[in-house]
């Protein structure tokens, strides 16, 4: 097996920072992302811009240099690729974490003993590591939140938005009211699709990015999108969506669903690593907010993924700090 003193799981932004830092500090690290680098941001629709500035999205002190006020996708695709060639992190990209699980080394004992000589056992599905140090920064991107109607199955049911081409001149019904609903609804009805928002909430969120919001509410109020607010998808059928309103059931024909409807952490990958999640709704992980050390010793948490089902709380631009208190908590018990 290849040792390390720490091993980061996910290759996105914060994980990223968890390696340069580990770098710096001088510790055999390896980062291991089951997708592409920054996977999560790749998955992003294509037009996307940021809410925050680039100063914001930096890591590492690197600057990241934006031609906008508020970057776009493409441009922080390539200041993540530039940090990881230039800085050339220890990444494997497109191996899959599939279990970490604790293992006896010489005197050590398992996940509960305050014994410092206790290491873990990463398996992939391309081979087997060890590290005395875990760093989980997976993110929330992977895993939609479901609706759990009739229907959800069928092809024509997107819960990840792209980019309008395929939807120009089709019926669309997009299911939310926040940041990545409300791109989908402008740019599909601005390439020629006929659509229809429908809302749990009363109105669009809150959180919409203040440039857009004034633009998709003058939309609504001028017909140009249908909306249903207080609503919710009931069925989806082959040719058309019931949809559950305030005055009751309506039917209408439609063509494609873009269900933006929100995503979640992994949370049957904590569990089977023995993190203790809240017993709420939340299911927020236990952690340490000083050094981000988990119920497990000696296994941390490093971005959106400590928030658990609350995914809006933490960001790059706040949570890049994580990465700092953790290889600092690393550094002073190892050194």
């Amino acid at each position: 097996m290849n040792s390390y003193d720490l091993i980061i799981i996910g290759g996105g932004p914060i994980g990223l920072a968890c390696g340069l830092e580990a770098k710096n500090n001088g510790l055999k690290y390896l980062i291991l992302e089951k997708g592409s680098l920054v996977n999560s941001l790749y998955r992003y629709p294509a037009n996307m811009t940021f809410f925050s500035t680039s100063e914001k999205l930096e890591i590492g002190g690197i600057p990241f240099v934006s031609n906008n006020l508020k970057p776009t996708r493409p441009e922080a695709l390539e200041y993540y690729r530039r940090v990881a060639v230039s800085n050339r992190l220890n990444i494997q990209l497109e191996e899959k974490v599939l279990r970490v699980r604790p293992v006896p080394d010489g005197s050590a004992s398992y996940p509960g003993s305050t014994n410092d000589e206790i290491s873990y056992e990463v398996i992939t599905a391309k081979g087997r590591y060890t590290a005395s140090n875990i760093i989980i920064a997976t993110g929330f991107y992977d895993i939609p939140v479901l609706m759990n109607i009739p229907g959800e199955e069928l092809p024509k049911v997107r819960h990840y938005y792209k980019e309008p081409h395929p939807y120009a001149m089709r019926k669309v019904v997009v299911v939310g009211a926040a940041n990545s609903a409300v791109d989908a609804a402008l740019e599909t009805y601005r390439k020629g699709a006929e659509v229809t928002l429908v809302a749990r909430g009363p109105g669009i969120g809150e959180r919409v990015k203040y440039w857009v919001k004034p633009d998709i509410e003058n939309r609504i109020r001028e017909g140009s999108i249908k909306a249903y607010f207080n609503a919710y998808l009931s069925r989806i059928g082959p040719e058309d969506v019931d949809i559950q309103t305030p005055e009751g059931k309506i039917t209408i024909a439609n063509d494609y669903v873009i269900a933006m409807t929100g995503y979640q952490p992994d949370f049957s990958f904590l569990k089977a690593t023995g993190i203790v999640l809240s017993d709420d709704e939340l299911l927020q992980p236990a952690y340490n907010p000083e050094t981000m050390e988990s119920n497990l010793p000696h296994v941390y948490l490093a971005g959106v993924v400590c928030g658990g089902m609350n995914t809006h709380v933490w960001f790059i631009e706040n949570s890049r700090e994580h990465a700092v208190r953790i290889i600092k908590d690393i550094v002073t018990r190892l050194r």
